[in-house]
């Protein structure tokens, strides 16, 4: 079960504003990833189900969070039915993240008290979330529904929404500030953060150096927007 409670993971997301996204097949390597982008300063980290047998893996990273960086808030991405969300919740999924919206996970979600964060991708698409109760919409795939000016766009008409672009979302000061200005609540980074060439190369210290970058860039980038600058 969750060791967060849900309004304890959601204000971790909004306080931090990073959710790094990944997803590898070596357990060793997936702790690596977990223990630099906690040194980086991120404390959520959604580990995504992407592989054969990936929520045993998930299983195995969710116990070690737990005994050796206990502060991780760790959540389970690309999730689309209730059976699949059960698994990783009761495997220590703090939060679920999918690519689009289901109410029965929705209601999977809501019965255990685990935030969930479903991909969306027009005002409809949110509307319905938000009334199935879901606090963070994630936005996706960010780039392709419009970038920034979407997610400002629908701020105008829905200002109470708290929207997360994920998927165009790119591990540079000019991409992080633009986001921001649009005003999301926070963004989730994949392979852009957490690339390929660093996994293969070990470079765990150059991941917990960018991961640190980004979230200074966030701090930045809020401190713009809330001076209209």
């Amino acid at each position: 079960m969750a060791r967060f409670m849900r309004l304890d993971v959601l204000q971790a997301m909004i306080a931090g504003g990073l959710v790094p996204v990944f997803y590898h097949q070596e357990l060793e390597t997936a702790k690596k990833v977990a223990q630099a982008t906690a040194l980086g300063g991120a404390r959520v980290l959604e580990f995504t189900n992407r592989g054969d047998h990936a929520w045993q893996l998930f299983s195995e990273l969710s116990r070690w969070c737990a005994a050796k960086r206990p502060e991780i808030i760790l959540g389970a991405g690309s999730i689309i039915d209730p059976g699949t969300a059960s698994l990783y919740i009761n495997n220590g999924a703090n939060f679920i993240v999918g690519p689009c919206f289901s109410g029965e996970v929705a209601r999977i979600c809501n019965r255990r008290k685990v935030a969930y964060l479903p991909g969306c991708g027009s005002a409809r698409e949110i509307s319905e979330a938000e009334e199935w109760g879901v606090e963070i919409c994630k936005i996706f795939p960010g780039g392709e529904v419009g970038g920034p000016a979407f997610v400002k766009n629908m701020l105008g008409p829905m200002p109470w929404s708290l929207l997360m672009p994920t998927g165009g979302v790119d591990a540079t000061r000019e991409s992080i500030s633009a986001w921001f200005q649009a005003g999301a609540v926070c963004v989730g980074i994949g392979s852009k953060l957490i690339s390929e060439d660093l996994i293969a190369a070990g470079n765990y210290d150059a991941l917990a150096k960018k991961t640190a970058e980004v979230l200074q860039w966030i701090k930045e980038a809020r401190s713009r927007a809330a001076h209209g600058n």
